[in-house]
């Protein structure tokens, strides 16, 4: 039996020019080195709401939707803190509400429309809805 790889072949390989590709993790670390302790852990969404309380619970469908759509890890923590206090009633929903209020911040593709109201007098409503039902009616 002979050799399986001529000596020839193997000079021309991406592993004796030094051509080959190291991967590492989206951190920026290799995937083989071990993950520090010092690291603080990611801010996750706490899951404390409480729908017997209003005033609590609408503070925190506010928290909920501002936590889901922000990327800032310390605008997270800061979020984590006020609803963690109000919980506690450190503060109240006032306090909290101000206390947020710069992460409530309105985005370019976020702006507030006009709102039109349509008024009309009570005896023209009643003639539409009569008209509307007279319709809904013969249409059986």
């Amino acid at each position: 039996m002979g050799e399986f790889y001529p000596k020839s072949d193997l000079i021309g390989t991406p592993i004796k020019e030094g051509k080959t590709i190291c991967y590492t993790a989206k951190s920026g670390r290799n995937m083989t080195e071990e993950p520090s302790k010092s690291e603080t852990p990611l801010p996750e969404k706490l899951l404390i709401d409480d729908p017997m309380n209003f005033p609590f619970h609408a503070a925190y469908v506010v928290y909920a939707e501002l936590f889901d759509h922000i990327n800032n890890d310390d605008a997270r923590a800061d979020l984590n803190r006020n609803i963690e206090a109000l919980k506690e009633n450190r503060i109240n929903p006032e306090t909290f509400y101000r206390n947020i209020a710069h992460h409530r911040q309105m985005g370019p593709d976020q702006r507030r429309e006009r709102f039109s109201l349509q008024t009309q007098r009570k005896r023209d409503w009643r003639k539409k809805a009569q008209r509307q039902d007279r319709i809904k009616r013969h249409k059986k």
